[in-house]
């Protein structure tokens, strides 16, 4: 058996007890005089899971209230936990929704991105996607969501605010919004959404600004074309924003930094069989001063983007030290729609430098902020000339000119 097989087979086994009823009836209980003990007889191959949840089934007093669901949700991501990798997680069917929509930069609803405002009294709203019907609707950033299908929004947690308003395309949902203390009812149909992963912005000094989201569905697209659009609009220079950005996927990172640098190598990976891979770029490159701003919520991808430019002598990073993230992971669906991601092999640098080892990456360019301004950078709520790493970045490049 090979060791991806053995993977594969320890996955089934350790998920095998969401559907276990049938072996309570091979479960006797014996109690034995006044012994609180009871002797039971372990059916041959049945796991301790299993065997525990036929118990719980069988004896558990009030099992008709258990909601086995969570109970299962529980134990799973328990069994993950217990790994001791940070990187590893478990989430419910529910969530790994949640999950894939993320990863394809996409999702069911009315365009919508809030932030809970800190007095409870709903979520304002700080961006209306340009094709959602939100947008088409009237809805505009600096409203502040209320309610929606006759729920109130008041000291409600956003996830809940959210189940209510996604749901399936072409169904409608009614939503309540404050504006300028009127309060404002929209009747909006719900619409595949593709959140923009990549945006570009003029700076003064023919800089140009490139705002990544993340590494998921159409990053290299995206961040192509808002490079290119900077350059035809006289940029020469480019300051890469990846602060905040929980990574993503190899393929779309590697296509970027091809695009980028020039020939080398641009990734190494080692996976849980040993195997190693290197990613390369071709000749052709993009020469230009270039920064990339990070902060302590630049994962994975992230951190690599920028490794990899600063590696080359391609760009000066700025800001904060990243996490450190040295493991990738494979996801997993599970027979109940939940899911698995597990770490299954270690990436470095170009020049073979592991993230995790050396405890992140740090900024030549180290600019603190408070977390309050972090915040609201974070909620695109800063413009860049208060923007303090940004101003840095600007001033790196302005340096190099010279």
């Amino acid at each position: 058996m090979t060791k991806k097989e053995k993977i594969i087979k320890e996955l089934v086994s350790a998920v095998s007890y969401i559907a276990v009823a049938a072996l309570a009836v091979v479960i006797t209980l014996a109690l034995t005089g006044t012994s609180q003990y009871g002797a039971v007889n372990i059916p041959e191959g049945v796991s301790k899971l299993d065997y525990l949840q036929a118990l719980l089934e069988a004896y558990y007093i009030d099992i008709d209230d258990v909601d086995m669901e969570k109970l299962q949700d529980a134990a799973a991501g328990a069994m993950v936990d217990a790994l001791g990798d940070r990187w590893s997680y478990y989430v419910s069917a529910e969530e790994f929704a949640e999950v894939k929509e993320q990863s394809a930069n996409s999702y069911v609803g009315i365009g919508v991105t809030v932030q809970a405002r800190e007095d409870g009294q709903g979520f304002d709203i700080t961006q209306v996607e340009p094709g959602g019907s939100a947008h088409a609707g009237g809805i505009v950033p600096g409203d502040v969501l209320i309610g929606a299908e006759g729920t109130s929004f008041i000291d409600a947690d956003v996830n809940e605010a959210s189940k209510i308003i996604k749901g399936k395309a072409g169904t409608t949902v009614t939503v309540t919004v404050l504006r300028d203390g009127e309060e404002i009812t929209f009747t909006l149909t719900r619409k595949l959404i593709q959140t923009q992963v990549a945006k570009g912005e003029m700076l003064p000094g023919n800089i140009g600004l490139v705002s990544i989201t993340n590494f998921n569905d159409r990053c290299y697209e995206e961040s192509k074309a808002a490079i290119d659009d900077l350059i035809r609009r006289g940029a020469t220079a480019l300051i890469f924003d990846v602060r905040n950005n929980p990574g993503g996927y190899k393929h779309e990172l590697v296509k970027l930094l091809d695009y980028l640098l020039p020939a080398g190598d641009l990734f190494h990976s080692v996976d849980y069989s040993g195997q190693k891979e290197t990613d390369t770029s071709g000749a052709s490159c993009l020469e230009m001063p270039m920064a990339v701003l990070i902060n302590g919520n630049s994962y994975s991808a992230a951190e690599f983007f920028a490794a990899a430019l600063n590696e080359y002598d391609w760009a000066t990073i700025v800001g904060d030290p990243t996490s450190g993230k040295g493991n990738f992971q494979y996801t997993f669906e599970l027979p109940d729609g939940s899911g698995v991601g597990l770490s299954v092999g270690k990436y470095y640098t170009p020049k073979g430098v592991s993230l995790a080892d050396q405890g992140g990456l740090q900024p030549e360019v180290l600019v603190e902020i408070s977390d309050e301004l972090a915040a609201e950078i974070y909620a695109d709520l800063v413009p860049y000339e208060e923007d303090p790493q940004i101003q840095a970045a600007i001033k790196a490049l302005t340096e190099v000119a010279k």
